[in-house]
């Protein structure tokens, strides 16, 4: 892991890290990620409503089916008001069969039964008789009333429950399938990326935005847009309905607005934050663990199991004390909002019972009421829950768009002319290149290969071997100059092109879960069964694949741990060989092998390159002294060039580079020949 992947100042707390967020923000566009500290969703507004733009290819569905859960709202919230004529119709019922039934007031009007109830001093009944609808002296309750009231109400829920489910089941498949098409785009934007933006990103890191960050956004638009959808047209329906009953009683409930939004302004963006250096920390520890289980044979050979152990227990630690803040913040709004709700309730209710006793409110209204302002604070209290979530979803959604706005390779031209055919003539002229414009690397690098030649690349650590052939393949654009392939220049060629008529094989081997004769295949996938064992028999894949006990069909397992070291790189080079380029690339291809495979394959290698140019990048010098041409590089440019006898004679870097390997050799007891002479 290099100084910049973990460089993150220690002297700055989280605070500072997030006062320093906007500052960033622009460096990020670079591929800079791990430089720039995510202690929240810096742009919480656009993030947010980016993520709401996932959604539009399917928003006439979402109207349609919000219309839906719109109905649905309506019907749930019309139903107390309905339940509560029910109550009135049983307590004016009970009301009217007690009073009716006394001596005193037997066959009285409700206006002669209320100037009674006043002459008699009991003001406070007199006024609930009043405010009754339903009075009928000594009649008792309405039976067939009630039961046309109670099917209403029963109608009303049902037909509220089953639009309120198809409302969430569309909504959770739209979700589903727009978590699907970003993960389309995530990949896709993958592959478009630049060689040079894995330079600066971890894997785990960027392992992290790709599967924790999407499944977060995922269940934040699962859990929270439907609910939230619901919950905020129940706020506004109740509200209608609760100032049609009593603007008094409403005013009441109206209290807990204020006082919840104290709460979330003051909760929730210390919850955002939170959220967003949980899951930073989050993507520290993916690449902690990557990291050493990609390298975990060499942590055991040093013998650093208990100091990767303690690198991973201080940032689990540190994941663990940021995601307990995260989930306590985000843990405080709703119980708070329930109890502002809870408040809220008990006023309500004594004001309703004061209201009735003074005839301004029928008991039933009160009933209804009361239930409005249940509906009213526990919706509240869900979005101050969802709030929490949101922050969190969001936090995860910027990092997924930073991804998503990293800047990509520069296209193919529409109009890039077709490869022509031919043999594998390749120049370089006049080449410019750095990966950093204050550190060049080639300032001016000319040469020409000629068909079937093989030319060795040769020179110490850094001297830009592999960023030659990089360069050649187009994982890097040029600063200046050009290469040309076959006498067209491959800038203006797409890099398919260019890529179709090259095979490479790197110093470290790559195979996938699958047979060997599938990773062979994937040099190129029309390649017959034939064609495979003809490549692997010329690079002598053949001669260990006989003992395995499937053959060609062998399925390697996970690292293709089920062969050694130099057997995998032998299946990479038939793989590059079964592709039938014009141009190979070895990049130290046989640094895995032992001496008398890389003997076997130099004899197979010499026959396939017959008519192709070959690049082989080589430490070992002894193992191209039969190149057509070896290219001798230091600091970027080529220092010497000549055949292997040539650059002996002239006794300049080659012959250094030559000795010197010759009297480590020497110094290790390696017998050798004696050193060339001038």
């Amino acid at each position: 892991m290099s100084a910049k992947e973990t460089a993150v100042a220690p002297e700055l707390t989280e605070d500072e890290l997030y006062e320093q967020e906007l500052a960033e923000q622009a460096r990020l566009n670079s591929g800079d990620w791990d430089s720039v500290a995510p202690g929240k969703a810096s742009k919480f507004g656009p993030s947010f409503a980016r993520m709401i733009g996932l959604l539009a290819p399917y928003k006439w569905i979402f109207a349609l089916v919000s219309l839906g859960g719109a109905i649905s709202v309506v019907l749930a919230v019309i139903a107390p008001k309905v339940l509560g004529e029910a109550t009135n119709l049983i307590f004016e019922g009970v009301v009217s069969l007690a009073i009716g039934g006394q001596p005193a007031f037997r066959g009285l009007s409700q206006d002669q039964t209320v100037e009674a109830l006043r002459d008699a001093g009991q003001d406070e009944f007199a006024n609930i008789v009043s405010a009754m609808q339903n009075y009928a002296p000594g009649v008792g309750v309405d039976f067939d009333a009630l039961r046309v009231v109670i099917m209403w109400v029963l109608i009303i829920y049902v037909a509220s429950a089953v639009l309120g489910w198809l409302q969430g089941y569309v909504i959770n498949v739209i979700m589903v399938r727009t978590m699907w098409r970003l993960r389309e785009e995530v990949e896709a934007k993958l592959n478009r990326l630049p060689l040079s933006h894995f330079d600066k990103v971890q894997r785990g890191e960027l392992i992290s935005r790709v599967t924790n960050d999407i499944d977060n956004i995922t269940q934040t638009m699962q859990q929270s847009l439907s609910g939230a959808l619901t919950a905020m047209l129940t706020v506004v329906g109740v509200l209608i309905m609760m100032f049609s009953i009593s603007w008094q009683l409403a005013i009441v409930a109206l209290i807990a607005l204020p006082l919840m939004a104290v709460i979330f302004g003051i909760i929730g963006p210390q919850s955002q934050k939170a959220f967003g250096v949980q899951w930073r920390k989050v993507g520290r520890l993916n690449a902690r663990v990557e990291e050493s289980f990609s390298g975990h044979s060499l942590v055991r050979v040093f013998g650093r199991e208990a100091d990767a152990r303690e690198k991973f227990e201080a940032e689990n630690e540190e994941l663990y004390q940021a995601a307990f803040k995260a989930q306590f913040l985000s843990g405080m709004i709703m119980p708070s909002m329930t109890f502002v709700g809870s408040l809220t309730y008990v006023g309500i209710a004594v004001l309703g019972g004061l209201m009735v006793a003074s005839g301004q409110l029928r008991l039933g209204d009160v009933q209804a009421f009361i239930q409005y302002s249940q509906q009213f604070t526990q919706p509240l209290s869900e979005l101050g829950g969802m709030a929490a979530v949101v922050q969190s979803g969001t936090a995860s959604a910027e990092r997924v768009f930073e991804l998503l706005d990293a800047d990509e390779q520069d296209p193919d031209a529409d109009d890039a002319p077709a490869l022509q055919g031919g043999q594998g003539v390749i120049e370089f002229e006049h080449v410019k290149f750095s990966y950093t414009p204050e550190h060049p690397l080639i300032s001016d690098l000319s040469f020409r290969v000629e068909p079937g030649q093989t030319v060795a690349i040769v020179g110490p650590t850094g001297a830009g071997k592999t960023t030659l052939v990089n360069l050649l393949m187009r994982f890097y654009e040029l600063d200046g100059g050009r290469i040309l392939l076959d006498g067209q220049d491959i800038s203006r060629l797409t890099r398919d092109d260019v890529r179709s008529r090259t095979g490479m094989v790197l110093q470290d081997p790559w195979l996938f879960a699958g047979t060997i004769r599938e990773n062979i295949r994937y040099g190129r996938a029309t390649a017959t069964d034939d064609e495979i064992v003809d490549a692997a028999v010329a690079t002598r894949v053949d001669r260990f694949v006989h003992s395995l006990p499937d053959g060609y069909d062998t399925l390697l397992d996970e690292d293709a741990s089920n062969v050694s070291a130099g057997e995998k790189q032998l299946i990479t080079i038939a793989r590059a060989f079964v592709a039938q380029p014009a141009v190979l690339i070895l990049d130290e291809a046989t640094s895995s092998v032992d001496t008398r495979t890389e003997l076997l394959l130099q004899h197979a290698m010499a026959a396939l390159r017959e008519g192709r140019t070959s690049f082989v990048i080589a430490h070992r010098l002894s193992t191209i002294r039969d190149a057509d041409l070896i290219l001798v590089m230091e600091h970027g440019d080529i220092v010497e060039q000549g055949t292997h006898d040539e650059l002996i004679a002239r006794e300049g870097a080659y012959f250094r580079l030559y000795r010197s390997q010759f009297e480590q050799a020497h110094d290790d007891g390696v017998e050798t020949e004696e050193p060339p002479t001038a």
